[in-house]
């Protein structure tokens, strides 16, 4: 995964005075925090990281004025209920070569074995460990030939290099489930008699 660098001021008013100002000027509010740091209250680019918050678990690489550079990953975005615009961004220093705790989208591939199964996703995501710079944007589980009753656990999915399980591995991910069958209206009965 490649960095996006993006520029960043430090602030020095705080309050909805001050968010609302910097949110005029394209510019979004935020927090740095992290390896025991005091926070860094900044405004970050407004557009760049709109666009960068597009990949999930980015890398960024923040130039602060006057403050140097910091590596992070976002870690809350707060944004607005109508709008959807960002509102508030909590950005977390990472190191490279440190490991990082992520949640990573699961998605599948593949076709299920005929016969009108149906696939039930019981995770979206799962929490993985990798390191802060060669954090993966996705899982890809293949479903091909499962059949009603197969189950897809967490230690069966196929993670790339340098990448472990976070989480339980025996916790279901995906499952494949008969189609239900219909029972027929009262109506339906009716009519046959």
């Amino acid at each position: 995964m490649s960095e996006v660098k993006l520029s960043a001021e430090v602030r020095t008013q705080f309050g909805k005075g001050a968010a609302r100002k910097a949110r005029v000027a394209g510019k979004v509010p935020g927090v740095i925090y992290g390896h025991g740091q005091d926070p860094k209250h900044v405004d970050v680019e407004g557009h760049g990281l709109l666009l960068a918050l597009r990949t999930p678990n980015v890398l960024i690489s923040l130039d602060i004025a006057g403050g140097g550079t910091e590596l992070v990953i976002p870690k809350a975005v707060q944004r607005h209920p109508l709008k959807r615009s960002i509102s508030h961004v909590d950005l977390l220093i990472v190191k490279k070569g440190e490991k990082v705790t992520v949640d990573v989208a699961i998605v599948t591939e593949g076709e299920l074995a005929a016969g009108g199964n149906m696939l039930e996703t019981l995770q979206n995501t799962i929490s993985v460990e990798a390191e802060a710079t060669h954090i993966p944007t996705e899982v890809t589980v293949s479903i091909a030939g499962l059949e009603a009753g197969d189950t897809i656990h967490a230690k069966d999915l196929v993670l790339p290099s340098g990448t472990t399980l976070a989480v339980d591995g025996d916790i279901a991910v995906l499952q494949v489930v008969a189609p239900q069958a219909e029972e027929p209206s009262a109506e339906a009965e009716g009519e046959e008699a």
